[in-house]
Protein backbone atom coordinates (compact mmCIF):
# COMPACT_ATOMS: atom_id res chain seq x y z
CA UNK A 1 0.00 0.00 0.00
CA UNK A 2 1.19 3.37 -1.33
CA UNK A 3 2.05 6.40 0.98
CA UNK A 4 -0.97 8.03 2.55
CA UNK A 5 -1.10 11.78 1.39
CA UNK A 6 -1.25 14.45 3.53
CA UNK A 7 -4.36 15.76 1.15
CA UNK A 8 -6.17 12.37 1.45
CA UNK A 9 -6.38 12.57 4.94
CA UNK A 10 -7.07 16.48 4.95
CA UNK A 11 -10.05 16.09 2.37
CA UNK A 12 -11.11 12.72 4.57
CA UNK A 13 -11.04 14.77 8.30
CA UNK A 14 -13.23 17.39 6.48
CA UNK A 15 -15.45 14.93 4.70
CA UNK A 16 -16.33 12.85 8.11
CA UNK A 17 -16.20 16.43 10.23
CA UNK A 18 -18.71 17.63 7.18
CA UNK A 19 -21.13 14.00 7.66
CA UNK A 20 -20.85 14.51 11.44
CA UNK A 21 -22.18 18.20 11.56
CA UNK A 22 -25.42 17.29 9.18
CA UNK A 23 -25.64 13.74 11.05
CA UNK A 24 -25.88 15.61 14.53
CA UNK A 25 -28.10 18.40 13.35
CA UNK A 26 -30.37 16.24 11.67
CA UNK A 27 -30.87 14.13 14.84
CA UNK A 28 -29.55 11.19 13.40
CA UNK A 29 -28.40 8.09 16.13
CA UNK A 30 -29.45 10.81 18.54
CA UNK A 31 -27.55 8.74 21.41
CA UNK A 32 -24.58 8.16 19.67
CA UNK A 33 -23.94 11.53 17.90
CA UNK A 34 -25.45 13.88 20.33
CA UNK A 35 -23.99 17.65 20.67
CA UNK A 36 -21.84 17.16 23.40
CA UNK A 37 -19.44 14.95 21.10
CA UNK A 38 -19.92 17.55 18.62
CA UNK A 39 -18.85 19.95 21.19
CA UNK A 40 -16.39 18.26 22.64
CA UNK A 41 -14.62 17.42 19.01
CA UNK A 42 -14.95 21.17 18.67
CA UNK A 43 -12.90 21.87 21.51
CA UNK A 44 -9.99 19.05 20.58
CA UNK A 45 -10.10 21.39 16.99
CA UNK A 46 -9.52 24.27 18.56
CA UNK A 47 -6.98 23.53 20.79
CA UNK A 48 -4.94 21.65 17.64
CA UNK A 49 -5.09 25.29 16.62
CA UNK A 50 -3.36 26.58 19.92
CA UNK A 51 -0.74 24.17 20.98
CA UNK A 52 0.48 23.97 16.83
CA UNK A 53 0.75 27.22 17.01
CA UNK A 54 2.88 27.36 20.22
CA UNK A 55 4.98 24.34 18.98
CA UNK A 56 6.32 26.69 16.70
CA UNK A 57 7.58 28.80 19.50
CA UNK A 58 8.62 26.32 21.72
CA UNK A 59 8.93 23.53 20.12
CA UNK A 60 10.95 24.68 16.48
CA UNK A 61 12.46 27.92 17.87
CA UNK A 62 13.25 26.67 20.94
CA UNK A 63 11.93 29.70 23.11
CA UNK A 64 9.69 29.19 26.27
CA UNK A 65 6.97 31.78 26.06
CA UNK A 66 3.90 31.53 28.08
CA UNK A 67 1.72 34.50 26.72
CA UNK A 68 -0.66 32.29 23.81
CA UNK A 69 -3.90 32.60 26.12
CA UNK A 70 -3.15 36.18 26.11
CA UNK A 71 -2.92 36.32 22.24
CA UNK A 72 -6.21 33.87 22.18
CA UNK A 73 -8.05 36.66 24.28
CA UNK A 74 -6.86 39.33 21.67
CA UNK A 75 -8.70 37.30 18.95
CA UNK A 76 -11.63 36.10 21.15
CA UNK A 77 -12.59 39.87 22.07
CA UNK A 78 -11.89 40.98 18.78
CA UNK A 79 -14.22 39.05 17.13
CA UNK A 80 -16.66 39.40 19.72
CA UNK A 81 -16.99 42.74 19.07
CA UNK A 82 -16.69 42.83 15.07
CA UNK A 83 -19.64 40.56 15.58
CA UNK A 84 -21.68 42.08 18.01
CA UNK A 85 -20.80 46.04 17.05
CA UNK A 86 -19.52 46.33 13.88
CA UNK A 87 -20.72 43.84 11.13
CA UNK A 88 -24.28 43.53 10.48
CA UNK A 89 -26.43 40.27 11.84
CA UNK A 90 -26.48 37.08 9.86
CA UNK A 91 -29.96 37.24 9.81
CA UNK A 92 -29.88 40.28 7.71
CA UNK A 93 -27.61 39.01 5.19
CA UNK A 94 -28.19 36.13 2.45
CA UNK A 95 -28.30 32.77 3.93
CA UNK A 96 -25.43 30.74 3.73
CA UNK A 97 -23.01 33.64 2.02
CA UNK A 98 -23.81 36.13 4.64
CA UNK A 99 -23.10 34.46 7.38
CA UNK A 100 -19.67 32.94 5.88
CA UNK A 101 -18.76 36.52 4.99
CA UNK A 102 -19.18 37.39 8.95
CA UNK A 103 -17.41 34.20 9.95
CA UNK A 104 -14.34 34.95 8.00
CA UNK A 105 -14.79 38.59 8.35
CA UNK A 106 -14.54 38.28 12.41
CA UNK A 107 -11.32 35.37 12.19
CA UNK A 108 -10.18 37.57 9.94
CA UNK A 109 -10.12 40.42 11.92
CA UNK A 110 -9.60 38.66 15.30
CA UNK A 111 -5.80 37.28 13.99
CA UNK A 112 -4.99 40.67 12.21
CA UNK A 113 -5.21 42.00 15.63
CA UNK A 114 -3.85 39.10 17.68
CA UNK A 115 -0.16 39.09 15.10
CA UNK A 116 -0.31 42.77 15.45
CA UNK A 117 -0.34 42.63 19.41
CA UNK A 118 2.40 39.29 18.90
CA UNK A 119 4.32 41.45 16.77
CA UNK A 120 4.63 44.20 19.35
CA UNK A 121 4.97 42.37 21.95
CA UNK A 122 8.15 40.45 20.37
CA UNK A 123 9.79 43.52 19.24
CA UNK A 124 10.27 43.64 22.91
CA UNK A 125 10.57 40.29 24.04
CA UNK A 126 12.85 39.05 22.06
CA UNK A 127 15.79 41.50 23.31
CA UNK A 128 16.10 39.18 26.04
CA UNK A 129 16.44 35.46 25.77
CA UNK A 130 15.85 32.15 28.35
CA UNK A 131 14.08 32.82 31.50
CA UNK A 132 13.02 36.61 30.54
CA UNK A 133 11.06 35.59 27.71
CA UNK A 134 9.16 33.09 29.90
CA UNK A 135 8.54 35.95 32.53
CA UNK A 136 7.77 38.64 30.09
CA UNK A 137 5.21 36.74 27.84
CA UNK A 138 3.87 35.55 31.16
CA UNK A 139 3.46 39.56 32.56
CA UNK A 140 2.12 40.00 28.99
CA UNK A 141 -0.65 37.38 29.79
CA UNK A 142 -1.61 38.84 33.19
CA UNK A 143 -2.00 42.76 31.79
CA UNK A 144 -4.29 41.24 28.99
CA UNK A 145 -6.27 39.71 31.36
CA UNK A 146 -6.44 42.45 34.06
CA UNK A 147 -7.20 45.10 31.45
CA UNK A 148 -10.02 43.33 30.29
CA UNK A 149 -11.47 43.49 33.23
CA UNK A 150 -11.14 46.77 33.54
CA UNK A 151 -12.84 47.63 30.20
CA UNK A 152 -16.83 48.30 30.96
CA UNK A 153 -17.94 48.19 27.06
CA UNK A 154 -16.82 44.69 26.90
CA UNK A 155 -18.44 43.61 29.90
CA UNK A 156 -15.21 43.94 32.23
CA UNK A 157 -14.70 41.32 34.85
CA UNK A 158 -18.93 39.92 34.49
CA UNK A 159 -17.74 38.97 30.87
CA UNK A 160 -18.97 39.56 27.34
CA UNK A 161 -22.68 38.25 26.74
CA UNK A 162 -24.85 38.44 23.44
CA UNK A 163 -22.26 36.94 21.04
CA UNK A 164 -23.57 35.34 18.37
CA UNK A 165 -23.27 31.74 17.51
CA UNK A 166 -21.03 31.97 14.38
CA UNK A 167 -18.97 28.51 14.28
CA UNK A 168 -19.84 25.27 13.68
CA UNK A 169 -17.69 21.93 14.30
CA UNK A 170 -17.57 21.76 10.46
CA UNK A 171 -15.94 25.87 10.26
CA UNK A 172 -13.46 24.36 13.23
CA UNK A 173 -12.69 21.74 11.50
CA UNK A 174 -11.80 23.61 8.29
CA UNK A 175 -9.42 26.03 10.15
CA UNK A 176 -7.99 23.65 11.94
CA UNK A 177 -7.02 21.51 8.73
CA UNK A 178 -5.48 24.91 7.13
CA UNK A 179 -3.68 25.94 10.23
CA UNK A 180 -2.06 22.41 10.03
CA UNK A 181 -1.60 22.95 6.11
CA UNK A 182 -0.14 26.23 6.54
CA UNK A 183 2.31 25.33 9.33
CA UNK A 184 3.68 21.51 8.15
CA UNK A 185 4.37 23.81 4.76
CA UNK A 186 6.31 26.27 7.01
CA UNK A 187 8.41 23.82 9.30
CA UNK A 188 9.24 22.30 6.28
CA UNK A 189 10.40 25.02 4.12
CA UNK A 190 13.54 27.26 4.16
CA UNK A 191 12.28 28.99 6.90
CA UNK A 192 11.49 25.96 9.47
CA UNK A 193 15.27 25.26 8.45
CA UNK A 194 16.18 28.71 10.45
CA UNK A 195 14.00 28.45 13.12
CA UNK A 196 15.82 25.46 14.31
CA UNK A 197 19.21 26.32 12.80
CA UNK A 198 18.18 29.27 15.54
CA UNK A 199 17.39 26.45 18.52
CA UNK A 200 20.10 24.37 18.04
CA UNK A 201 22.47 27.36 17.84
CA UNK A 202 21.53 31.04 17.66
CA UNK A 203 24.98 32.20 17.18
CA UNK A 204 26.01 29.79 15.01
CA UNK A 205 23.11 30.86 12.70
CA UNK A 206 23.48 34.52 13.14
CA UNK A 207 27.58 33.53 12.02
CA UNK A 208 26.01 32.43 8.99
CA UNK A 209 23.90 35.23 7.73
CA UNK A 210 20.05 34.93 9.69
CA UNK A 211 18.80 38.46 11.30
CA UNK A 212 18.00 35.96 14.63
CA UNK A 213 15.68 38.83 16.11
CA UNK A 214 13.57 39.30 12.72
CA UNK A 215 12.79 35.43 12.72
CA UNK A 216 12.47 35.01 15.97
CA UNK A 217 9.81 37.98 15.75
CA UNK A 218 8.28 36.78 12.48
CA UNK A 219 7.38 32.90 14.44
CA UNK A 220 5.98 34.85 17.56
CA UNK A 221 3.65 36.87 14.83
CA UNK A 222 2.67 33.98 13.35
CA UNK A 223 2.13 31.94 16.34
CA UNK A 224 0.06 34.83 18.00
CA UNK A 225 -1.75 34.92 15.09
CA UNK A 226 -3.23 31.40 14.83
CA UNK A 227 -3.53 31.89 18.96
CA UNK A 228 -6.36 34.88 17.61
CA UNK A 229 -8.00 32.52 14.89
CA UNK A 230 -8.46 29.93 18.49
CA UNK A 231 -9.85 32.64 20.28
CA UNK A 232 -12.48 34.03 17.48
CA UNK A 233 -13.64 30.37 16.85
CA UNK A 234 -13.85 30.24 20.46
CA UNK A 235 -15.74 33.46 21.18
CA UNK A 236 -18.16 32.40 18.21
CA UNK A 237 -18.81 29.19 20.16
CA UNK A 238 -18.97 29.76 23.82
CA UNK A 239 -21.38 32.80 22.99
CA UNK A 240 -19.76 33.74 26.51
CA UNK A 241 -15.98 34.73 27.33
CA UNK A 242 -14.94 36.17 30.69
CA UNK A 243 -11.24 37.47 31.37
CA UNK A 244 -10.67 34.33 33.31
CA UNK A 245 -11.19 32.35 30.13
CA UNK A 246 -7.52 33.41 29.03
CA UNK A 247 -5.66 33.65 32.41
CA UNK A 248 -2.51 31.41 33.44
CA UNK A 249 -4.76 28.24 34.51
CA UNK A 250 -5.58 28.18 30.27
CA UNK A 251 -1.99 28.66 29.51
CA UNK A 252 -0.92 25.82 31.97
CA UNK A 253 -3.79 23.65 29.60
CA UNK A 254 -1.84 24.71 26.37
CA UNK A 255 1.89 23.64 28.19
CA UNK A 256 0.40 20.60 28.95
CA UNK A 257 -1.25 19.45 25.86
CA UNK A 258 2.05 20.10 24.42
CA UNK A 259 4.46 18.63 26.41
CA UNK A 260 2.24 15.81 26.73
CA UNK A 261 2.61 15.08 22.92
CA UNK A 262 6.41 16.08 22.42
CA UNK A 263 7.94 18.94 20.81
CA UNK A 264 8.97 20.26 17.55
CA UNK A 265 5.72 17.21 16.11
CA UNK A 266 2.71 18.71 14.91
CA UNK A 267 1.62 14.78 15.20
CA UNK A 268 2.62 15.40 19.18
CA UNK A 269 0.27 18.47 19.24
CA UNK A 270 -2.94 16.40 18.02
CA UNK A 271 -2.09 13.74 20.21
CA UNK A 272 -1.06 15.43 23.14
CA UNK A 273 -4.76 17.27 22.52
CA UNK A 274 -6.54 14.87 21.85
CA UNK A 275 -5.50 12.65 25.23
CA UNK A 276 -5.64 15.66 27.02
CA UNK A 277 -9.30 16.73 26.43
CA UNK A 278 -10.04 13.49 26.67
CA UNK A 279 -8.97 12.70 30.23
CA UNK A 280 -10.12 15.86 31.66
CA UNK A 281 -13.59 14.51 30.09
CA UNK A 282 -13.49 11.43 32.03
CA UNK A 283 -12.31 12.91 34.92
CA UNK A 284 -14.89 15.57 34.85
CA UNK A 285 -17.44 12.30 34.84
CA UNK A 286 -15.79 10.41 37.32
CA UNK A 287 -15.47 13.33 40.04
CA UNK A 288 -19.22 14.45 39.28
CA UNK A 289 -20.20 10.90 39.98
CA UNK A 290 -19.02 11.29 43.39
CA UNK A 291 -19.82 14.68 44.20
CA UNK A 292 -20.44 17.90 41.93
CA UNK A 293 -17.78 19.87 43.39
CA UNK A 294 -14.86 17.69 42.91
CA UNK A 295 -14.76 18.45 39.23
CA UNK A 296 -12.49 21.74 40.15
CA UNK A 297 -10.17 19.14 41.03
CA UNK A 298 -9.49 18.54 37.79
CA UNK A 299 -7.45 21.84 37.47
CA UNK A 300 -5.05 20.15 40.22
CA UNK A 301 -4.62 17.45 38.23
CA UNK A 302 -4.02 19.01 34.93
CA UNK A 303 -0.36 20.90 36.65
CA UNK A 304 0.58 17.60 37.86
CA UNK A 305 0.17 16.33 34.85
CA UNK A 306 2.59 18.82 33.68
CA UNK A 307 5.11 17.92 36.18
CA UNK A 308 4.95 14.10 35.78
CA UNK A 309 5.95 14.65 31.78
CA UNK A 310 9.05 16.73 32.87
CA UNK A 311 10.05 14.07 35.33
CA UNK A 312 9.25 10.67 33.36
CA UNK A 313 8.97 11.57 29.79
CA UNK A 314 11.01 15.11 28.71
CA UNK A 315 10.04 14.69 25.21
CA UNK A 316 6.41 13.95 24.90
CA UNK A 317 4.44 10.61 23.58
CA UNK A 318 5.87 11.61 20.01
CA UNK A 319 9.44 13.16 20.87
CA UNK A 320 10.38 14.56 17.59
CA UNK A 321 8.88 12.31 15.41
CA UNK A 322 5.69 12.67 12.84
CA UNK A 323 3.07 10.78 11.56
CA UNK A 324 4.33 9.42 8.05
CA UNK A 325 1.26 11.13 6.41
CA UNK A 326 2.26 14.45 7.96
CA UNK A 327 6.12 14.18 6.71
CA UNK A 328 6.51 16.29 3.78
CA UNK A 329 7.79 13.94 1.04
CA UNK A 330 11.91 15.04 -0.27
Amino acid sequence: MGRIKFPIVCAAALAVSLGLQLAVDGGVFPDVLNPYYLHLLTIIGMNIILVASLNLLNGYLGEFALGHAGFMAVGAYTAALLATRVLPAAADLPPVVGPFCILVATLGGAMAAAALVGWLVGLLTFKTVGDYLAIITLGFNMIIVNAIQNLDFVGGPRGFTGIPKNTSFFAVAVCAVVTLAVLRNLIQSSFGRVWVSIRENAIAAELMGVAVNRAKNQVFTLAAAFAGLAGGLWAQNQQFITPRSFDYIKTTEILVMLYLGGMASLSGSILGVVAYTVLMEVLRNLLSAFAPQLTEWRMLISPLILILIMLTRQYGLMGNREWAWLRKAP
